[in-house]
């Protein structure tokens, strides 16, 4: 699931992202927000979102455009993982450091 929007609050995206839900920021042109060239919002306008190319695209007319995500939460929305799945991944490894570590 994701959300299209011109314009996302910080905490807005941090908890979206936080529960699997990929907030996708365009630029207002895209989004239909531009009033100098207003053709109506996207609503309702079917769009494929590609996650691993970070890219999102109108298919009626080809419009696509690029969107950032940060790499850690790109690679837990990818796998299905929040923070604590995340770690799960990474047992053996922890497991391995923590043997080695002296104290």
């Amino acid at each position: 699931m994701c959300v299209v929007s011109s314009f996302f609050a910080d905490i807005f995206k941090n908890n979206s992202l936080n529960i699997g839900i990929l907030p996708v920021q365009v630029s207002p042109c895209f989004s239909g927000q531009d009033l100098q060239g207003y053709r109506g919002p996207i609503r309702n306008t079917q769009l494929e979102v590609n996650l691993p190319d970070q890219t999102i695209t109108i298919p009626a007319t080809g419009e696509q455009e690029s969107f950032e995500i940060n790499s850690y939460k790109k690679h837990n929305l990818t796998n299905g993982y929040d923070d604590i799945d995340y770690l799960q991944s990474m047992k053996e490894d922890i497991q391995a450091f923590a043997a080695k570590s002296v104290y």
